[in-house]
């Protein structure tokens, strides 16, 4: 569970996930020691911290990796990942907008000889009506510019094997972006449909900016399209500008009537200059991906693991 800022939440969270875990070990003869809920702090800046460290001490099953900073969601998830340690990995959002006891579904299909079950937003509660329309053009939109087959209205809530899960940790880009990386990895997937509920407290830690980021990130990580149409924007340009060059070479040759002249400079000189600024941009931001990739830092750096006769996977 990735937890930014969520003290609101975290008390009915672990009493949820006490239940979860009441049920696994009633109906699918697990033992407290054969699961573990792994909560990953990512710099929170509330008491959300002091109420981890508090639970992972004192109950059996919990632990707790704080980084050193806020890395973002997705970096998140990702060092929970490679420390976990279980043969099956749920990932979860800690605000209870994907309810715990759905972990339960996800997980008996997994046991049908899945390697990932993931959640799919059927209906999604207490959301704005412009982050649920810009949330559905995404997905469309993405689905159509990668090759790769990522599933439409799915978030990171999802269950995955150990060799799922050994994958990802080999997979070493900065701007991650999970779900289209576990739909790249393959093996036998599936889905089920949810209804996600509204936060249980506190307020959207996706903001316009950060979902804006979200979106590039996961265009540019998955899709060459982008490139290809600067390309294609230069060509259309170009040929629009040879036949205008056209209409002003008969104008002036085969008519009396004069051409304007800087209107027309203006016109040509602003819409290519656009289209340059386009083309450059896009070819910009995959050359600083590239940049940030051939740096080779570390994704993230953890300040401590509790309790801390845990070690790290």
């Amino acid at each position: 569970m990735p937890v930014f800022n969520e003290e609101a939440v975290i008390q009915d969270f672990f009493l949820r996930m006490e239940s979860v875990m009441s049920v696994l070990i009633k109906d699918y003869g697990l033992s407290r020691e054969d699961i573990e809920v792994l909560f990953v702090n990512d710099g929170s800046t509330d008491n959300t911290f002091d109420l981890l460290h508090h639970f992972c001490e004192n109950h059996s099953s919990y632990s707790l990796i704080n980084l050193s900073r806020n890395y973002g969601h997705q970096i998140a998830i990702t060092a929970g990942i490679e420390n976990s340690k279980g043969e099956a990995v749920a990932t979860i959002d800690a605000d209870l907008q994907d309810p715990p006891e759905f972990i339960l579904t996800l997980y008996r299909k997994f046991s049908e000889g899945y390697d990932v079950v993931t959640a799919v937003r059927l209906k999604r509660e207490g959301e704005t009506f412009f982050k649920l329309l810009t949330a559905k053009i995404f997905y469309r939109v993405l689905k159509r510019l990668t090759r790769v087959d990522i599933l439409v209205d799915a978030g990171d809530f999802r269950i995955i094997s150990r060799r799922v899960a050994a994958g990802l940790s080999q997979m070493k880009e900065k701007h991650r972006f999970v779900r289209g990386m576990v739909s790249w990895v393959g093996f036998k997937q599936t889905s089920i449909e949810y209804v996600r509920e509204k936060r249980g407290a506190g307020e959207t830690k996706y903001p316009l900016r950060k979902m804006l980021k979200f979106a590039l990130d996961a265009i540019t990580s998955f899709s060459s399209i982008p490139l290809r149409l600067s390309s294609y924007l230069g060509f259309i340009a170009a040929a629009l500008g040879f036949l205008y060059s056209l209409v002003i070479f008969y104008t002036k040759i085969f008519t009396d009537r004069s051409v304007p002249g800087w209107a027309s400079i203006i016109i040509v000189i602003l819409f290519l200059g656009g289209i340059q600024l386009i083309c450059l941009g896009m070819i910009g931001e995959y050359l600083s991906r590239l940049s940030e990739e051939a740096k080779n830092r570390p994704l993230y750096l953890i300040e401590g693991i509790y309790p801390e006769k845990r070690q790290c996977g």
